[in-house]
């Protein structure tokens, strides 16, 4: 028998948050998340993602062991701005079981219903820059910091369950051998026509927030606006989402573009080094991690592509031209060959075209998953 309880206690939390190492040990493809962001993952004090959330985390237990966890977010802002009266799932993890998956569900769906939801989605986060998304391709490639990794069955038995697709991501690995030097043209004509200017090159990322920081997040909302799903960032969520990039990030990395008469920021990239092995090794703990993060920060051999935007004004200026230039300059300056990127929508066909004339396979696909809750 399946028991599904709430995950209440900081110590109930912490097993919630270090099943997945225990289900995936062994999977070489499989890539933690930090334990302490899934443990305050309630907490409104730690996570200001949360704030303006309900939030439930659950655990099921069968024959004395813990068999799967899942949380549940209903995020009023999102039901708000689509008209919908949807609960999200999220973290969700489980053995392969039915039973254990339906029960986990259904503590989702009992949580929606009880606040007056009508349907079900997910694997949802908070917002855009959580993790999203259930792998349904590429169960061979190592995860990403920004991703979440899942066996095959976990498809099929959704499925089972009456859930339907509802988005669906597409991932990339570039080839950057080389830079092909149409961008430097490109980005140099764009820079002189429009007066934009890379401040990436010349102003710490420690001054870039303190100058730039709400400039960035006007045009980062801007750009996301239209996507499915997509809440503004806001408030006390933006020290959320720096504290998860700054933390990780290398000076040569990024671009964030202005434009000069307005001081307006218009596009940004953001690449990060690749933390996985670190993650693998030392099985999510941040204290134990310093070191190694230290160390692939500063000199990477990989890195994960996590967003590009552009503002909706700005599109076919040649902006992303700009940003492309400087990061895969400084790439192949320093012999990086191996740069995946994060999920993109398929629906999203500006942000896909702009790689059309950068060599890169198809490595993963990941959806969410939609269901009706039921009477």
């Amino acid at each position: 028998m399946v028991n599904v309880f709430e995950a209440k206690t900081r110590k109930q939390m912490k097993k919630f948050a270090r099943f997945p190492i225990l289900l995936y040990k062994g999977n070489p493809y499989y890539v933690p998340s930090f334990i302490v962001d899934d443990v305050n993952m309630k907490n409104k004090n730690k996570n200001f993602s949360a704030e303006g959330c309900e939030v439930r985390c659950f655990l099921a237990e069968k024959d004395g062991k813990i068999v799967g966890r899942i949380a549940g977010i209903i995020v009023h802002e999102s039901n708000k701005k689509f008209n919908t009266k949807s609960v999200r799932f999220s973290r969700i993890d489980f053995i392969n079981d039915l039973e254990v998956a339906r029960a986990l569900l259904k503590a989702v769906e009992d949580f929606g219903k009880e606040n007056g939801m009508e349907t079900i989605h997910g694997p949802w986060g908070f917002n855009d820059t959580d993790r999203e998304g259930m792998l349904t391709d590429g169960f061979d490639q190592l995860s990403t910091y920004a991703t979440n990794y899942s066996y095959p069955y976990y498809v099929e038995i959704l499925e089972k369950l009456g859930y339907k697709s509802e988005n669906e991501w597409v991932e990339y690995r570039f080839n950057v051998p080389t830079l092909d030097p149409r961008y430097k043209k490109l980005a140099d004509m764009v820079q002189s026509r429009y007066g934009f200017e890379d401040i990436a090159e010349t102003l710490t990322l420690k001054q870039l927030i303190k100058n730039y920081g709400d400039k960035f997040f006007d045009c980062y909302n801007s750009a996301y606006k239209d996507i499915d799903g997509y809440v503004d960032i806001v408030g006390k969520v933006k020290k959320s989402v720096l504290k998860q990039f700054a933390s990780v990030i290398n000076d040569k990395y990024y671009s964030v573009i202005i434009d000069k008469k307005t001081d307006k920021v218009i596009a940004f990239g953001i690449a990060i080094p690749s933390i996985a092995k670190v993650l693998q090794k030392h099985r999510g703990s941040l204290l134990r991690s310093a070191i190694g993060l230290k160390r692939v920060i500063s000199k990477p051999k990989a890195l994960e592509l996590c967003i590009v935007g552009v503002h909706p004004d700005y599109r076919r200026k040649g902006a992303n031209a700009m940003i492309i230039n400087r990061i895969w300059t400084n790439v192949v300056k320093d012999g990086i060959t191996d740069i995946v990127g994060n999920p993109m929508l398929t629906t999203n066909l500006d942000v896909l075209q702009q790689w059309k004339n950068v060599p890169h396979q198809t490595i993963k696909h990941r959806k969410t998953f939609l269901k009706e809750i039921s009477e």
